[in-house]
């Protein structure tokens, strides 16, 4: 009877057993499933990554047609897109300024509703079915250009509106323009070659190729150095600090006198 026992004592298996199996079982299937999913991630991004311009086609049909015509020839809620570019194009989805949230004055800056492989395939589309600007070289937007020069050359032709400081400015009727503080270079250049709202279209007879590269290198160079002076009151100029001496200056100089006054009675 020992000897029975002893065996069947041997032959008992923990109650843990059972759930230490479930748990080594549930972490290989999570463990598989995770990979699988990852796989499958990537495949898409690749999938995605090479967007053609009959994709581009299906994008723009779905998402801009409604506005500018199924071919491009426009419609009483927006105009044509003929001979625009893909330049044009890329400016205005990937800033948000397109799909338009609603009419106005001036296209406002939103975020992005796609993916740059998505703006890239309708830019294409645009490209191919009415050619305007296309993208610039490189070199135009490395920011080595002569930045003193660009300086001179972005107060003569751009300052009035964006401001010297280019911070931007209010303009008539509810347009404005855009404060250039954070814009790539890219748009930059965009802006400057397509003229979107209220800009002029600056051709390479008004400003050459290079002379747009100085205005970039200027620019860049105020977005990478802030205000060396100190607090900027928003590169306003004269009106922002007019109206900090009032408040503060003559204002501080009053509350002086008033406690002198005070005191003195």
């Amino acid at each position: 009877m020992a000897r029975k026992n002893t065996r069947r004592s041997q032959g008992r298996r923990s109650p843990w057993a059972a759930a230490a199996l479930i748990g080594v079982g549930l972490l290989l299937t999570g463990g598989a499933y995770a990979g699988a999913s990852a796989a499958m991630a990537a495949t898409d991004d690749t999938t995605a990554s090479t967007l053609t311009v009959e994709d581009g086609k299906k994008l723009f049909q779905a998402n801009c047609a409604t506005c500018h015509g199924l071919d491009l020839q426009g419609t009483e809620s927006g105009p044509s897109l003929y001979g625009v570019g893909e330049l044009s194009v890329e400016f205005q989805v990937a800033t948000g300024r397109m799909p338009l949230q609603m009419q106005g004055p001036q296209a406002p800056q939103k975020p992005v509703q796609f993916t740059d492989e998505q703006i890239a395939a309708m830019a294409a589309y645009v490209q191919t079915t009415s050619p305007g600007p296309e993208y610039p070289a490189s070199e135009i937007l490395d920011g080595e250009g002569d930045i003193a020069r660009g300086a001179e050359l972005f107060r003569v032709n751009c300052a009035m509106c964006h401001n010297v400081a280019a911070a931007g400015g209010a303009l008539t009727e509810g347009k404005y323009a855009p404060a250039l503080t954070e814009t790539s270079a890219l748009h930059m250049y965009a802006a400057m070659v397509t003229g979107p709202q209220n800009m002029p279209v600056f051709n390479d007879m008004t400003l050459s190729l290079e002379d747009k590269r100085d205005i970039i290198s200027s620019l860049l160079f105020i977005q990478e150095n802030k205000s060396p002076g100190g607090f900027s009151l928003g590169s306003l100029g004269p009106v922002s600090e007019g109206l900090f001496i009032w408040i503060f200056g003559i204002g501080s100089l009053i509350a002086i006198t008033v406690w002198i006054t005070a005191k003195s009675n």
